[in-house]
C-alpha cells in the first residue's frame, strides 16, 4: 500500500494544545501602545471572544464545534501518501510519507482554521470580515470559508502576487470574496504580508460589524491546523511506523508546520524541521525578539523571530512564505532547540518541485516545495549513512494556479 485513508468519523473531534506542555511558559503579547501585556479587551476588536481564549487556553484539548466538523468532512480526513517513486528515484533506504493537504477545496491546508474562524465570528453576530492574503492561498480558503456562514469577506492581496497570480482573485470572486491588491495607498509598492495586515487590520477596527481574520502566526490558528497532525500520526500507525524520524514542513508564519509538528512535540525522539526562503531566513538570519505583526505598528507586539516589520521580502514566488515574522510558538520551539530550521534558494526548491511531480505525479505549490526540498535532503542524507529513517512533510498545497513560477523556472527566468 502506497496511500492510507481515514473513513469520516475518524477525523479529530478535539484540537490538541501545545501551551499547556510547554516546560516554560510563552511570553505575553504586548499591547502596541502601552507595550504591557494584552487582555481580553483588547482584542476585542479584531477577534470573537471564542478565538481569544483559544490565544491563552489551558487547557491541552479543545473540542471541535460539530458545525466546524459538518464542514471540514467536505475534504478531511485527508490522505497519508508514500512518496515509494520519489524513494526509488533518489536509491534511498528512508521511507517518505506526505500528508495531502491538497484535496481541500481550497487547494491547501488552510482551510483547516478559515473555517471555525468563519464559524466563531458568524456566532458573535459578525457579518464582515477582512484578511490579508501573499499568494493567495489564505485569501481563497476564507472566503470558501465566509460562503459557508453568508458572511462578506474583503482580501487585501499582496501586489506582486495581485498581479502575478490573477487566478487566485478568481477563486475568491467565485466564493463571493473581494480582492483587493495592497498596499492599497501606494499603487508602486511590491507589497508585503506586513503591509497587507496592517490594510486588514485598518479595515476591520474602523467597523462595527468587521474582524479581522488571519491565516498564521497566532495560537489558535496552528491550533486549528493540528488536525494535520493528529491524522498523520494515526495513518503511520496504520502504515506499521511507530513514529517518524523527521517531521517537515515550509514556514512563512508557521501554520502548516504547526499543524503537522506539535502533535509530535511530546515525543522527544522526532526531529521537527522548518524550511524557509533563503531571501526570507526569518528563523534562520532573524533575530528573538519583540516586534510588530505588520508594518503600520498597529498589531500587537509578539515574541518572535523577525527581520523587522519594515523588512520587504524579494518578489519570489513562494508568496506565502514572504513574511518578516514567525509565530511565536515556532520561534520558541527554535529557540528552546526542540525546532530546527533551514532555508533554500528558489531554484533548489524548483529542482525539488519538478522531481516531485515527476515521480509522484503532484506539481505543487512553490510553499510547498520547500518542505520536499527538505525531505529529499534528509532522504539523501539517509542514503549516505544507510539509515532507515521515517520522513514525513506536510504537501500543504497543490500548484495549478502557480503554474507562471513553473514558466520562469522552465524558461530560465527564474533568480534565487
Amino acid at each position: 500500500m502506497t496511500r492510507w485513508n481515514l473513513p469520516p468519523d475518524r477525523i479529530p473531534s478535539a484540537w490538541y494544545n501545545v501551551l499547556p506542555r510547554f516546560e516554560t511558559p510563552m511570553d505575553p503579547a504586548l499591547h502596541p501602545g502601552t507595550r504591557q501585556p494584552i487582555g481580553p479587551d483588547d482584542l476585542a476588536p479584531l477577534f470573537p471572544m471564542g478565538l481569544i481564549l483559544q490565544e491563552v487556553s489551558p487547557d491541552p484539548w479543545i473540542d471541535i464545534p460539530g458545525e466546524v466538523l459538518d464542514i471540514l468532512r467536505l475534504w478531511r480526513p485527508t490522505p497519508l501518501v508514500r512518496a515509494t517513486r520519489l524513494e526509488a528515484a533518489l536509491g534511498t533506504p528512508a521511507r517518505i510519507y506526505f500528508k495531502d493537504e491538497s484535496v481541500s477545496p481550497a487547494g491547501s491546508h488552510k482551510p483547516n482554521t478559515a473555517v471555525p474562524q468563519a464559524f466563531y465570528n458568524k456566532q458573535e453576530g459578525i457579518t464582515r470580515l477582512t484578511t490579508e492574503t501573499g499568494a493567495g492561498q489564505w485569501g481563497t480558503a476564507l472566503s470558501f470559508a465566509c460562503a459557508q456562514f453568508d458572511l462578506e469577506c474583503l482580501v487585501y492581496m499582496v501586489r506582486t502576487s495581485f498581479d502575478s497570480k490573477p487566478y487566485r482573485k478568481v477563486m475568491m470572486q467565485a466564493w463571493g470574496g473581494q480582492c483587493v491588491p495592497s498596499p492599497v495607498d501606494d499603487p508602486s509598492h511590491p507589497g508585503s504580508l506586513g503591509s497587507a495586515i496592517t490594510d486588514a487590520v485598518r479595515d476591520a477596527v474602523s467597523r462595527d460589524d468587521t474582524h479581522y481574520a488571519l491565516g498564521s502566526v497566532l495560537n489558535h490558528v496552528l491550533l486549528h491546523q493540528t488536525v494535520i497532525g493528529l491524522e498523520a500520526r494515526e495513518q503511520l500507525e496504520m502504515a506499521g511506523e511507530r513514529l517518524p524520524d523527521v517531521v517537515i514542513a515550509p514556514c512563512g508564519g508557521g501554520s502548516n508546520l504547526g499543524g503537522v509538528a506539535l502533535p509530535f512535540y511530546e515525543d522527544r525522539s522526532v526531529r521537527l524541521l522548518a524550511v524557509e526562503p533563503s531571501s526570507c531566513p526569518t528563523l534562520t538570519e532573524g533575530r528573538f525578539e519583540y516586534d510588530f505583526g505588520d508594518t503600520g505598528e498597529m498589531t500587537p507586539l509578539l515574541p518572535m523571530y523577525t527581520l523587522g516589520h519594515d523588512f520587504i521580502p524579494p518578489t519570489i514566488h513562494a508568496g506565502g512564505l514572504r513574511y518578516h515574522g514567525d509565530a511565536p510558538i515556532v520561534s520558541k520551539l527554535v529557540k528552546d532547540g526542540r525546532m530546527e530550521a533551514v532555508a533554500y534558494p528558489q531554484s533548489k526548491v524548483f529542482d525539488a518541485a519538478l522531481l516531485f511531480a515527476r515521480t509522484e505525479g503532484k506539481v505543487p505549490a512553490p510553499e510547498a516545495a520547500h518542505g520536499i526540498r527538505a525531505a529529499i535532503d534528509e532522504a539523501l542524507a539517509a542514503k549516505e549513512t544507510g539509515e532507515e529513517k521515517v520522513i514525513l512533510f506536510n504537501y500543504c498545497g497543490h500548484g495549478h494556479l502557480d503554474l507562471q513560477a513553473y514558466d520562469d523556472y522552465l524558461n530560465g527566468r527564474l533568480v534565487d
